[in-house]
């Protein structure tokens, strides 16, 4: 999690939202290769969980700047001692926060409200070749959404469950 400093008064605020040396102590130790932008009408929707196979790996760093999103990494890194495990925040425009998300991990999210946008600061430009995923429902994850689920895509719906025979994402 990056907790964000504001500097304010009577006309609004002011909040830096990538600076190489305070996030370095926070991990992030590439160049920003990519920034994208999403906007989801729907609360309730859930995104992901997505990720990018070796050598396209990515971190990702996720801040909300309109509504509230319960925002997920899941650690898809082979041999490590949390794999399969979940981390999730509620990232909101009002709170300021971000989530680094470190490559290898998976990522997704739930609105909880209507009308949220999100920016994401990239270290890998996407490759559609590379882009993977698993599902937001997988029991083997079990990742306690907040919300019912109501909107999600056919993409995300068709991706794998995960299977005895996945063993992870290989950092290179």
């Amino acid at each position: 999690m990056v907790e964000r400093s504001r500097i304010g008064d009577k006309r609004g605020f002011l909040s830096r939202l990538f600076c190489a040396d305070e996030l370095a102590q926070a991990g992030w130790n590439k160049p920003i290769i990519q920034i994208n932008h999403t906007f989801t009408e729907h609360a309730r929707t859930v995104r992901g969980i997505h990720y990018q196979i070796p050598p396209y790996t990515e971190m990702k760093l996720v801040t909300c700047v309109l509504g509230e999103v319960w925002d997920v990494a899941v650690d898809l890194r082979e041999g490590s001692p949390t794999f399969l495990k979940w981390h999730a925040e509620l990232i909101t425009a009002e709170n300021g926060r971000a989530l680094l998300i470190p490559e290898g991990f998976g990522h997704g999210f739930q609105t909880i409200t209507d009308q949220c946008e999100l920016i994401y600061f990239h270290s890998e430009a996407y490759n559609p070749e590379a882009e993977a995923g698993v599902r937001f429902d997988d029991p083997e994850l079990a990742i306690k959404w907040p919300l019912p689920l109501e909107v999600i895509s056919e993409r995300d719906c068709s991706l794998p469950l995960i299977d005895k025979n996945f063993k992870g994402i290989t950092i290179i």
